[in-house]
């Protein structure tokens, strides 16, 4: 089983900034991509960024240039780096993994909980 549990969000003013963490256990698993993503009620879950296991990053073009991610191979840890934040940028965020049990092709995705990220104006 894989387990995924995110953490770091809050309430924050525009301008300010927030880290998020997300901590993978995944136990005879082979961890790939670990991305977060980002949801507000009504719409869609939306890209914020990945990372893949080389450090290879994608970020929505929403995103400009104000989130960073970052990964702990070792750890099986990624941080969200936010700042500049904008009330746009309120809603829950998820982490989600991709991983493989070893031994197996098959690839599948595990999502979190998600995290609340709210910016006031």
């Amino acid at each position: 089983q894989v387990q995924v549990v995110e953490s770091g969000g809050g309430l924050v003013q525009a301008g300010g900034s927030l880290r998020l963490s997300c901590v993978v256990s995944a136990s005879g698993f082979k961890l790939y991509d670990i991305g977060w993503y980002r949801q507000t009620p009504g719409s869609q879950r939306d890209l914020v960024a990945t990372i893949s296991r080389d450090g290879t990053t994608n970020y929505a073009a929403a995103n400009g240039v104000r989130f960073t991610i970052a990964r702990d191979n070792a750890a099986n840890t990624v941080s969200l780096q936010m700042n500049r934040l904008e009330p746009e940028d309120t809603a829950v965020y998820y982490c989600k993994a991709r991983a493989a049990r070893y031994g197996r092709t098959y690839l599948d995705d595990f999502w979190g909980q998600g995290t609340q990220v709210t910016v006031s104006s």
